[in-house]
């Protein structure tokens, strides 16, 4: 972690804050990109939210009003990703995508930039081109 010994405990405990999902900003260009998935493929949104139990309901509130067309049907909260079953993750921990059966797909951030093992998407545009959504 690339934080001041000062400030480790502090930014250890932000994701256990009641507010923390509540406004947290939309990744650029995924609204589209999910929502030309959504509509190739059969999409589900799954979250390991267990472990941080105050963000419930607001990750269902952000995803209604962010992503309304993956209905409370197509989303899993869930403690262990190891019980997914599916043709593709996307995810940016390596301990939910090496439990993964199918085609596991590494989603850049700052804590994983150094792993190598899996196929890498580094933004939703690539995706884009990864998934030839255009050709649709």
């Amino acid at each position: 972690m690339i934080v001041p010994d000062e400030n480790k405990k502090a930014v250890l405990a932000y994701p256990h804050h009641p507010d923390f999902f509540k406004d947290l900003p939309v990744i650029q260009n995924s609204r589209e990109i999910v929502k030309k998935l959504h509509d190739r493929y059969d999409v589900y949104i799954a979250s390991a939210a267990m472990e941080f139990p105050h963000s419930l309901d607001h990750k269902n509130a952000w995803l209604d009003e962010h992503f309304p067309f993956i209905t409370w049907k197509k989303r899993i909260f869930c403690g262990d990703k190891s019980v997914l079953k599916g043709d593709v993750l996307i995810d940016d921990h390596d301990f939910n995508l090496s439990v993964f059966d199918g085609r596991r797909i590494m989603f850049s951030a700052s804590h994983n930039l150094n792993e190598t093992k899996y196929e890498r998407l580094n933004n939703w545009l690539e995706a884009d081109k990864l998934f030839d959504l255009d050709r649709w």
